[in-house]
């Protein structure tokens, strides 16, 4: 049997062995979504603080989306950095 030949692996050192190869082959990609994703998650917390009262679970729903944002445009943000400078390199 023929085995998959991916050299991407060879190209990789330190943290950005961390993303799958098939990830990494489509990093801005990957990172656009997470971006996406964030913004997706911070108009969720900020309706939330709009329309939900005053209450702590409202407070707490907002938190939770609003880190959950903080964290995937931290990700994205990251990724985007990683394929800037593997481009840059070839």
């Amino acid at each position: 049997m023929n085995a998959s030949n991916d050299n991407t692996s060879a190209l990789r050192t330190g943290l950005r062995r961390a993303f799958p190869p098939w990830e990494y082959r489509h990093l801005r990609a990957w990172a656009a979504a997470r971006i996406g994703g964030s913004v997706i998650a911070a108009v969720c917390g900020v309706l939330t603080l709009s329309f939900g009262g005053s209450d702590g679970t409202t407070y707490g729903w907002a938190a939770l989306f609003l880190a959950g944002a903080a964290l995937a445009f931290a990700g994205g943000y990251w990724e985007l950095t990683i394929a800037r400078s593997a481009s840059a390199r070839t």
